[in-house]
């Protein structure tokens, strides 16, 4: 199956300027990423090793952002089964990804994109305006204490299925946070990849 979803909500188009994401058939970018510990993990690396469901979520203080990590587990068995290894990418920084995962134990890996280098180049990163600036921080969301960076960016929450060859064969990217593509869609659409690839 080629499939891919490119949602756009009702705000600002101007805060979406950036955003353009890969698309399906494109290479994956030879980026680099850390883990909870902080040793860099290169995405093509593991691309090569294992097909990959690649989500991005916005970070561990997001709450729409943690009902969908926990939904992802539901269905990580049925998707390992079918040959994909789930990596959550988030704009937090390391120490705040294991905060995390002690928080909701999960079985796939979560790591860290702090600077943002590798959301950007997948076309799913924008930088946060004030007025929403202004929202978080009467939340007690502090992203620059979130990521440890100040350049006040967080990823579209946004899904790629990705071959042992690196290409994508699957995108699907939603700047409303509150709408995230649902596990069954995904399961469905690494089904389909799996039986077009048996084929």
């Amino acid at each position: 199956m080629k499939a891919m979803l490119l949602c756009y909500g009702l705000m600002a188009a101007s805060v979406y300027a950036s955003i353009n994401p890969l698309m399906i058939g494109q290479p994956i970018p030879d980026t680099v990423l850390k883990t909870v510990d902080g040793k860099p993990f290169r995405l093509t690396d593991a691309a090569k090793e294992q097909q990959l469901a690649l989500i991005y979520y916005r970070g561990g203080w997001c709450p729409y952002c943690n009902v969908h990590l926990n939904q992802l587990q539901a269905i990580e068995p049925k998707i390992r089964a079918l040959g994909y290894r789930i990596i959550a990418v988030s704009a937090d920084q390391p120490s705040r990804v294991q905060q995390s995962l002690d928080k909701s134990p999960l079985t796939y890996t979560l790591l860290s994109d702090a600077t943002m280098q590798t959301a950007e180049a997948f076309g799913i990163a924008f930088k946060v305006d004030k007025p929403t600036l202004q929202k978080l921080n009467s939340y007690d969301i502090d992203l620059e204490e979130a990521s440890g960076q100040k350049h006040h960016m967080l990823p579209v929450p946004a899904v790629f299925l990705i071959g042992t060859d690196g290409i994508i064969d699957f995108v699907y990217a939603n700047p409303d946070y509150k709408v995230r593509l649902d596990p069954n869609v995904l399961l469905a659409a690494a089904e389909a990849s799996a039986e077009q690839k048996a084929d």
